[in-house]
């Protein structure tokens, strides 16, 4: 069941201006979206993820964000904590998941999309 605070609560802490929602990158609204789908499903409450993101930002320091991504490496390493606390990865899958794509980056041609191979 979604939590009912959860939409308010979502879009009170997106970042944006009066255009709408402002990611610098696309990883950004990525995690965005996959915190929110997440909540909505019922994996973790709005205000779980709130305190989890609140601790998160509270740990950086201003030269971590001096590049402005600071808000969404926090809201990353949040989403991070919430899914392996509740089973649905594993630090070892994340890590494996991350090297995989690093590679497939590595390995693509210039201009060409990078695609996970299949495992």
């Amino acid at each position: 069941m979604t939590d009912p605070n959860f939409r308010a609560a979502a879009e009170a802490v997106l970042p944006g201006d009066e255009a709408g929602p402002v990611f610098r990158e696309p990883w950004q609204a990525q995690a965005f979206a996959m915190a929110v789908a997440l909540s909505a499903a019922g994996h973790f409450s709005w205000a779980d993820w709130a305190a989890t993101l609140s601790r998160k930002l509270a740990g950086q320091t201003a030269e971590a964000d001096a590049d402005g991504g600071g808000y969404y490496r926090a809201w990353l390493a949040a989403l991070e904590e919430l899914t392996d606390g509740r089973g649905l990865t594993s630090p070892d899958e994340r890590s494996s998941r991350q090297e995989s794509w690093a590679e497939a980056y590595r390995t693509t041609p210039h201009g060409s999309p990078v695609n996970l191979p299949s495992d």
